[in-house]
């Protein structure tokens, strides 16, 4: 069977990530999400002794792993060298790991720029011992919807067609499917969305040039951007993006996800038609019952 074309330029997302880091990395979006996943490692009322951060491009959870689990082998897996040490530098499709290896995988603002998500899933559950967690966030569906809307719109109409400038993001219902045909036990996916407002869009470009977040499509277009649709891009974002005081909004969805490897001690559902009290009687209520003829 062919192999599907790789969707991203693995090559150029590195080199684009390595030069926002020689640069200076724009981390406002990563460190509030490193805050989010510090706030729900909270609730998981347990200790881990072998945890990797997967991928995510800038260290920004270590600190947080490293302040909760002080006792913990921590290990970061990058995109692009990094000082310090537990740095390695690898590909998240190709986890240089032991199966059963950790207890705990995070990855941040990293997975939804791999080629075969399902894959990198997999091979994360293998490294993980049973009743291991991950729990990682990625870009959904609606993120840079206003970009993405405002350069369409001017490619239309100086250019006359359409060129492929944002990835296409996972829905949260995927997500969630995904960590199930991954094998993960106990899976749960939710979605947070966050506004980012800016003087202009050129400065939410330079943002996403600081991130390492342009354009790394295979099917990019290959020749220079045209300044006249640029130049319209820019307008028409601010014509339907921008709120009354004249800044514009741009828009990241996150997606959450986490799952547990199976393990015997997990919590499992019962089977249908096994329970044994009443929920009427459970709610202190009287259980109405349909007369014959009526639907229930």
């Amino acid at each position: 069977m062919d192999t599907p074309a790789a969707l991203f330029d693995t090559a150029l997302a590195r080199h684009r990530l390595a030069r926002a880091g020689r640069l200076g990395y724009a981390g406002f979006l990563l460190d509030r999400l490193a805050e989010d996943l510090d706030d729900r490692l909270g609730a998981v009322l347990r200790e881990f002794t072998s945890v990797l951060d997967l991928a995510s491009p800038a260290p920004a959870a270590l600190p947080i792993l490293t302040a909760r689990y002080p006792l913990a082998r921590c290990i970061r897996l990058a995109a692009c060298p990094e000082p310090g040490h537990g740095r390695i530098v690898g590909d998240p499709e190709s986890l240089p790991l032991a199966a059963g290896s950790l207890d705990l995988a995070v990855s941040l603002l990293a997975l939804h720029a791999v080629n075969d998500l399902p894959g990198t899933l997999i091979q994360l559950r293998r490294a993980l011992r049973p009743d291991g967690l991950f729990v990682g966030c990625l870009l959904g569906g609606a993120t840079l919807t206003e970009l993405r809307q405002s350069f369409g719109q001017a490619e239309s109409e100086i250019e006359g067609g359409i060129s492929p400038r944002v990835a296409p993001f996972a829905a949260v219902r995927e997500a969630g499917a995904l960590l199930q045909r991954a094998g993960f036990a106990l899976p749960v996916a939710d979605t947070d969305t966050l506004t980012v407002r800016y003087a202009d869009p050129f400065g939410l470009m330079r943002d996403l040039r600081a991130m390492g977040m342009t354009n790394v499509l295979t099917d990019r277009r290959r020749t220079p951007l045209r300044r006249a649709t640029l130049l319209r891009a820019a307008e028409i974002y601010a014509e339907r993006f921008s709120d009354p005081d004249g800044r514009v909004r741009a828009t990241f969805e996150v997606l959450w996800l986490s799952g547990w490897v199976p393990h015997e001690s997990q919590q499992k559902a019962l089977r249908p038609g096994s329970a044994t009290t009443r929920l009427a009687d459970a709610l202190g209520t009287i259980e109405l019952k349909p007369k014959d003829g009526e639907s229930p």
